[in-house]
């Protein structure tokens, strides 16, 4: 098919039943009075004018020159779009969502067929509309999301608290606090600024408002119903990401509607992410749109079921451009044979359906074992990836086989089985799975955490009886990966896993492992077949644009000697940039501290401040947002507040505060 010209149109206002007037930017192939086209949506909060921007243009032009138009909407009070945003993936939000895409489905150009996709919160809304079944609605792509809001998301992970939830609240209390574009939405913009800041919720409240699995979670959870996603969905994401689960679930739970492409990337898509290699996005969709949204017999839906990048033997650097490893693909999904090890009288890992071990062993690590676990979702192959595991394994209890005798393939998800004994009502447990080099590095190769009082579920928490042995099973996170010959294989178990995790409130969170009772299932590769997945022919598709001021990102960890208190910093600074076409320069700087002493659970703090700049000639306007969390041993307790300026004026100023009991957490 030759290329189309098309045109972009910077602005359209969809008008909603209820009024409301929402910003799209649409790509639009030319020739569409004779020839209507099929379009795809992406709708999300993150402000198509100086968010989204660098990776709309990097996507959309292309399948405009394919003939499918792309349509780049913001969320309710999000961008340019009127309005105050609610929450995260509400009733309202995907209730928009449906039409939306009734409105694109309707208009001239239009051949009345809408494809969705996205990453991260995109990713999760395309999947969540595909439920509500709107008719219009043929296909989606979802890049980096879930079908389980609660277990894999930013939230709670088998009901451990994920510092990721004050991370990603404070990210939106930022976002959701900048301004409209005036040269889109004119002399207004100060008005519809102003109704945003005063009614923006900030988001922690009510997610700490629900700390087990209720109706709040299942919500938008597909996996409550994958019969009603109908519709065809092609699913990706990376093994260096949080959401590396989904695509395997997916096909799961959705069986032969959905595709699986799993890679070695951090959470961007997949023609320009790291680590290498990458994979040709635009080829994958054009032909995924083409066959769903046009009709055309090119045999996407005849493709492996899954298609995943085994990692041969990664190491932790400073930044991982590349990862060593091979495309395999598999025709059908099935649930893996396991590989079963126990632990032997001497202490080693050893393949075996059970094993003796070598008795029982009190665990409890220092509060501040897992600064070596990196980032839950990755934006950078570098320090948010992570790191080498002997520095938390210090901390932690390990067992590992001897060197391999040959190379070990693994895809799937682990699961380790044990019986433990605990003083409190609760604890939590973290297991890696770490691969150990010749020279003694140890990359981490899956891990997994789980509150104990969850042990049963997530949505009815039950203590754990003080002083009796009870057997838990804990499945890690999805993993592709190639254990070397000479390597060894160690799991390592710790009752702290901080910052990724926050501590429970016991005082003495310890516990006792039965080490005869072991057992690790690993998931063998099985029968496969190597292919070769194209790679993009453009090394560097994102367009480039005015640097104003450079950018710069840092991740450290302090252990403060003399105060027995260990601090992990972030700081990143986007630098201020400059669209060359519209004006606007943008820049967000997130500063972000975790400190927590390692002997004593109620001094865990948390702070993330964000400063979300936006200007033009004649016009500046900025956000500084500062979000905390601290607890007791029986509350949590948030904070935030949440000021704005006019040029050099503060023209605005708001602060929340609330106290939120522990819910077995």
């Amino acid at each position: 098919m030759s290329e189309r010209e098309f045109t972009v149109i910077e602005n359209e206002w969809i008008r909603l039943k209820d009024g409301t007037e929402l910003a799209a930017r649409i790509w639009m192939p030319a020739g569409t009075e004779a020839d209507p086209v099929p379009a795809v949506l992406e709708y999300l909060p993150y402000r198509k004018q100086g968010g989204t921007s660098l990776r709309d243009e990097s996507t959309y032009p292309v399948f405009a020159a394919a003939g499918i138009a792309g349509v780049r909407v913001d969320i309710r009070g999000s961008g340019e779009s009127e309005g105050v945003i609610d929450g995260e993936y509400t009733p309202r939000e995907l209730s928009d969502g449906c039409e939306i895409v009734e409105w694109i489905a309707a208009q001239p150009w239009s051949n009345g067929k809408v494809g969705m996709m996205g990453i991260s919160w995109g990713g999760f809304s395309c999947l969540q509309v595909a439920a509500l079944k709107p008719p219009a609605l043929k296909a989606v792509i979802s890049i980096a999301s879930t079908v389980d809001r609660y277990n894999d998301d930013i939230h709670y992970k088998n009901g451990c608290h994920l510092s990721a939830q004050l991370s990603w609240a404070a990210t939106m209390l930022g976002y959701q606090s900048r301004s409209p574009d005036p040269a889109i939405v004119g002399d207004r913009w100060k008005q519809m600024w102003m109704e945003r800041l005063e009614k923006e919720p900030f988001f922690m409240e009510e997610w700490l408002e629900h700390q087990r699995r209720d109706e709040f979670w299942q919500h938008g959870s597909i996996c409550e119903d994958f019969d009603r996603v109908e519709i065809p969905a092609l699913v990706i994401a990376g093994w260096a990401d949080g959401y590396r689960n989904t695509p395997l679930k997916a096909v799961e739970g959705l069986g032969d509607k959905a595709k699986a492409l799993i890679g070695p990337w951090v959470h961007k898509y997949p023609h320009f992410a790291f680590p290498k290699p990458r994979a040709d996005f635009h080829g994958e969709a054009i032909r995924w749109w083409n066959r769903w949204l046009r009709d055309e017999e090119n045999g996407a839906e005849n493709g492996p079921q899954v298609r995943a990048y085994i990692l041969d033997g990664p190491r932790p650097s400073l930044r991982r451009d590349s990862d060593p490893g091979r495309w395999v693909a598999k025709d059908a999904w099935a649930t893996p044979e396991m590989h079963l090890f126990g632990i032997s009288h001497d202490g080693r890992l050893t393949p075996s359906a059970g094993g003796t071990g070598i008795g029982e062993v009190y665990l409890k690590s220092p509060l501040d074992t897992g600064t070596a676990s990196g980032e839950y979702f990755t934006l950078k192959p570098d320090a948010e990836m992570a790191g080498d595991q002997r520095i938390d394994d210090a901390g932690s209890l390990t067992f590992e086989t001897a060197p391999l005798l040959e190379a070990a393939d693994y895809l799937g998800q682990p699961t380790l089985t044990v019986d433990v004994t605990c003083q409190e009502p609760t604890a939590n447990l973290a297991v890696r799975l770490v691969d150990v080099h010749p020279d003694g590095t140890a990359t981490r190769v899956a891990f997994g955490v789980l509150n104990l009082s969850h042990r049963d579920g997530n949505a009815q928490p039950r203590a754990m009886e003080p002083g009796r042995k009870t057997r838990i099973t804990l499945t890690l996170d999805a993993c592709g990966y190639r254990f070397r010959a000479g390597n060894r294989i160690r799991v390592s178990l710790s009752t702290s896993y901080w910052p990724l995790i926050l501590p429970p409130p016991p005082t003495d969170p310890g516990l006792s492992i039965d080490t005869a009772s072991l057992s690790l299932a690993l998931p063998l590769l099985g029968a496969h077949r190597e292919i070769a997945v194209p790679e993009p022919e453009n090394p560097d598709p994102l367009p480039k644009y005015r640097e104003l001021t450079r950018g710069t990102s840092s991740r450290t960890v302090e252990r403060d000697m003399t105060h027995g208190m260990t601090h992990y910093r972030i700081y990143e600074d986007t630098g201020l940039s400059e669209h060359p076409d519209t004006g606007l320069a943008t820049q967000d700087i997130r500063d972000e501290t975790w400190s927590i002493a390692p002997d004593d659970p109620s001094s865990m703090i948390g702070t993330s401040t964000w400063t979300c700049v936006a200007k033009r000639e004649g016009w500046s306007v900025r956000t500084v947002s500062t979000s905390t969390l601290h607890c007791t041993k029986s509350e949590w307790i948030t904070e935030a507040e949440v000021v704005a300026y006019e040029g050099e004026t503060r023209i605005f100023e708001k602060h929340f505060k609330k106290r939120i009991p522990r819910d077995f957490m």
